[in-house]
């Protein structure tokens, strides 16, 4: 029998990280502060009593440095789980994860085999500052031989980090520094969900919206604020963009003629281009409407608040847009 409770998304992610480490005890934690601090977020807080200090690894300010040590250890048996502190500082490591993980195995004729998963948070909503706020998941959706994850509930973080530590190949998991506090439901026994499985997180016929991480719950309060009105809109949480399950939103559009995508990054050139490009290929007979894309104002995050709410989608940007293709 299920053991449901109310669990917050960094506790979830703890839990995924603690079941999977006593479960194999090949896997090892890298990153900067990791240890007895318990990370900057405390996703990792109590790991390094319980596992210690051989597999709970503080390392120095030195992305390059450790993400390469990170690939080498993978590359002879152990499974590196990375600690990225903010997605903004993988840009400091990129030959490491696109030239040397990314490739590895490709090059080796599959003779070698590259399991690590670098857990990074990224997105704004804090003021911090055009260094520390991007959403950069296009970039590794780019690169063939990476996985891209993105959860936006507690249950989807624990069940997609468990498959990522299982998937055998370079997997980017990207979390949102302003869900870690968001709760949600998680069962007590272990669950893994698949990679490439998306999500209906709200069922409607008139539009649909296609998003995923923090734009998630904006995009189910747009739908509640919508409901009001009389337009019923289905919200998919596409949850990982490498594998993508574009499968699941033909067949929502299929049903609602109507497509809004919504993503945090930047509106040019971002992965929200991909599915309308991909929908346009494979859908197009099914659209009564032109595809509608909600995105970032193609701009550096600024460290003011107010200007970074401007900057950023918001709930009655969604609203807006979904209003837009019905009329």
């Amino acid at each position: 029998m299920s053991t449901d409770r109310l669990i917050s998304y960094s506790e979830a992610i703890n839990e995924a990280l603690q079941e999977e480490m006593r479960r194999d005890a090949d896997i090892v934690l890298m990153g900067e502060d990791i240890g007895s601090y318990g990370g900057v977020f405390k996703v990792t807080k109590g790991l390094y009593n319980e596992f210690g200090a051989e597999r709970v690894i503080d390392m120095p300010i030195s992305e390059t440095g450790f993400i390469g040590a990170g690939v080498g250890a993978a590359m002879t048996g152990l499974i590196p789980i990375i600690e990225i502190m903010w997605i903004d500082f993988t840009l400091v490591a990129l030959d490491q994860i696109v030239n040397q993980a990314a490739k590895m195995k490709y090059m080796s004729g599959g003779q070698t085999s590259i399991p690590l998963v670098i857990r990074t948070q990224g997105g704004g909503g804090r003021g911090n500052g055009a260094q520390h706020s991007q959403s950069l998941e296009t970039i590794f959706a780019h690169i063939p031989g990476l996985k891209v994850v993105a959860p936006s509930t507690p249950y989807d973080a624990k069940g997609l980090l468990k498959s990522a530590v299982r998937e055998g190949s370079p997997v980017i998991f990207i979390e949102h520094k302003m869900l870690y506090n968001q709760k949600g439901h998680v069962p007590l026994e272990s669950y893994t969900i698949p990679l490439g499985q998306a999500d209906i997180k709200r069922r409607g016929k008139d539009v649909t919206i296609v998003t995923l991480s923090r734009m998630v719950p904006f995009s189910l309060e747009a739908a509640e604020l919508l409901s009001k009105e009389g337009i019923e809109v289905e919200v998919i949480d596409l949850r990982t963009l490498v594998p993508l399950d574009i499968a699941a939103v033909i067949q929502s559009v299929k049903q609602t003629h109507r497509l809004v995508i919504v993503h945090e990054a930047t509106g040019a050139y971002g992965w929200g281009a991909e599915i309308s490009a991909r929908i346009q290929e494979e859908a197009f007979d099914e659209l009564d409407a032109p595809i509608i894309r909600v995105t970032a104002e193609n701009t550096p995050v600024p460290y003011n608040m107010n200007l970074e709410k401007e900057m950023l989608p918001q709930t009655i940007d969604i609203v807006n847009a979904v209003r837009k293709t019905i009329r």
